[in-house]
């Protein structure tokens, strides 16, 4: 076994008249389609140095078991939005975990994903670190507390949405956190 040393992020869109075709070109859209994905729940891995696309999508290799939170959504209904986002957050203890949060919604913008699913990582570290905030307060007061608690460093997110095809399509959107050695 092994803990993932590096992450990155990507995102994708496909569009097919077959539900499992669109996912593919949303893999493709992504540039992951050649990997043999396992999703895993939600833990930013100890010391995982964030890298970019191009440099991880150079770590792949065709058929690799590749882990992954990844976030889905898809709609055949026309005109239909839909999103997925991965929201993330990481302490500023080098030593201690983050968190990683998918949202697939219906009927929300990128704007709107994004943020529910950035606050949804940050609230998960947050209560991890003992960071006392007020619940109801909204995401732009929660994150000042997190992050001027100073046990959070960074909170951010990748999002991808689309409206569902006129014709009928079906319409794949998915925002993926790929784990490397």
């Amino acid at each position: 076994m092994y803990v993932p040393t590096k992450i990155f992020f990507t995102k994708g869109v496909g569009r097919h008249k077959e539900y499992l075709a669109s996912f593919e070109l949303a893999l493709r859209d992504a540039g992951i389609e050649i990997c043999n994905l396992v999703s895993v729940s939600s833990i930013f891995p100890v010391g995982a140095k964030i890298i970019n696309k191009t440099q991880g999508l150079k770590m792949l290799q065709p058929g690799m078991i590749t882990h992954c939170v990844m976030a889905r959504n898809a709609t055949n209904e026309p005109n239909r939005l839909i999103a997925s986002s991965i929201g993330v957050a990481i302490p500023a203890d080098k030593n201690m975990y983050g968190y990683l949060s998918e949202h697939h919604p219906y009927g929300e913008t990128e704007k709107v994903a994004g943020e529910y699913a950035e606050d949804l990582a940050a609230t998960m570290l947050a209560t991890t670190l003992g960071i006392d905030f007020d619940a109801d307060k909204n995401w732009n007061e929660r994150e000042q507390v997190f992050k001027m608690s100073g046990k959070i460093v960074r909170t951010f997110n990748v999002t991808q949405s689309a409206r569902g095809n006129k014709n009928g399509l079906w319409t794949t959107v998915i925002s993926v956190a790929i784990l490397l050695p």
